[in-house]
């Protein structure tokens, strides 16, 4: 029986981790823990930010929006990574592609969201005077809800092509999630036009996000390196040291990841990526926000005390 009169196949089987052995019940305790961790802190962020007006700006908008994001986009892998590893391994066609779309267009907002926060960092310290009049709530919100129109609409298209391709056995995925490389390498039918429109819209995206993010902390350094007081250079650069540490980390590996031409890796070196970016640079976000953003670093410290107090008390 032919599924959407193109394939034959109606199932997939994503292979995960087949060289973990006996430690598979360690991996699976340990991503448990990277995914409730992750939960919990952007949880945590988002109640800190929503609770506190004072925190009621956009750079710290912008951080609850980056933080209820993180929440969706590692929601998307890893709790089949898990059923994966309990040897629930069968995903329908269908579900493969939805969890292909949602990864990446999640993906591709989490991109220009943290572009759209280096504008924000660019606007309040090379435009002080202009700031308050430009990055308004308003603008704050709207700045958010482009990223997430670009993120809905930037993999439609190699989802489209994806969709046309005939797929007639093996239905092995080699990889631990389903992604668009691993996906058309079980294709019976030409894949070249796929590769191309994959590369094109991957290189796209992220040179256009990063040359924005690149001339936007070039002024920003360029401006701080003018403040005569070296607690006003201090200060300065301080709301940007955790955004620049996000912006590492998720850039470097993604671009590793996808910004490849010819996919000469072996599987297992893609798998090792994909945990980076899927699991652990997401986990990262919000010990990075907490312990180098001073604002949310002392509510925390805050809460703490008052905690403390109450159940001395």
């Amino acid at each position: 029986m032919e599924h959407s009169n193109q394939s034959i196949i109606t199932q997939f089987i994503i292979v995960g981790f087949p060289d973990v052995g006996e430690a598979q019940v360690l991996l699976f305790l340990l991503l448990s823990f990277c995914y409730a961790f992750t939960l919990s802190g952007n949880v945590t962020i988002i109640t800190l930010i929503v609770t506190h007006h004072h925190l009621h700006i956009p750079l710290y908008l912008l951080v609850a929006i980056l933080s209820f994001l993180e929440i969706w986009y590692t929601t998307v892998t890893i709790p089949k990574m898990l059923t994966n590893l309990l040897d629930s391994k069968v995903i329908t066609y269908v579900g493969c592609l939805l969890q292909i779309y949602f990864f990446h267009s999640l993906g591709i907002t989490e991109t220009f969201l943290l572009t759209a926060m280096a504008f924000d960092r660019y606007m309040a310290i090379c435009n002080p005077l202009r700031y308050a009049a430009i990055m308004t709530i308003l603008s704050c919100f709207k700045l958010a809800a482009c990223c997430w129109a670009v993120g809905l609409l930037g993999p439609l298209t190699q989802i489209i092509l994806l969709s046309h391709l005939l797929f007639c056995g093996p239905n092995n995925i080699e990889h631990i999630f389903c992604d668009f490389t691993p996906l058309m390498n079980l294709a019976c039918s030409d894949i070249s036009l796929n590769v191309v429109v994959d590369f094109a819209i991957n290189s796209f995206l992220l040179f256009l996000a990063f040359i924005c993010i690149i001339f936007s902390y070039f002024k920003i350094i360029s401006t701080v390196l003018k403040i005569k007081s070296s607690e006003g250079r201090k200060k300065a650069f301080s709301t940007c040291g955790a955004h620049l540490s996000v912006v590492s980390l998720f850039f470097g590996s993604v671009g590793f990841m996808y910004v490849r031409p010819i996919r000469t890796n072996s599987a297992n070196y893609d798998r090792v990526m994909a945990v980076i970016y899927s699991v652990l640079t997401p986990m990262c976000n919000p010990i990075i926000y907490s312990l180098r953003n001073q604002e949310i670093r002392k509510v925390i410290r805050n809460k703490l005390k008052g905690n403390s107090t109450v159940f001395i008390k």
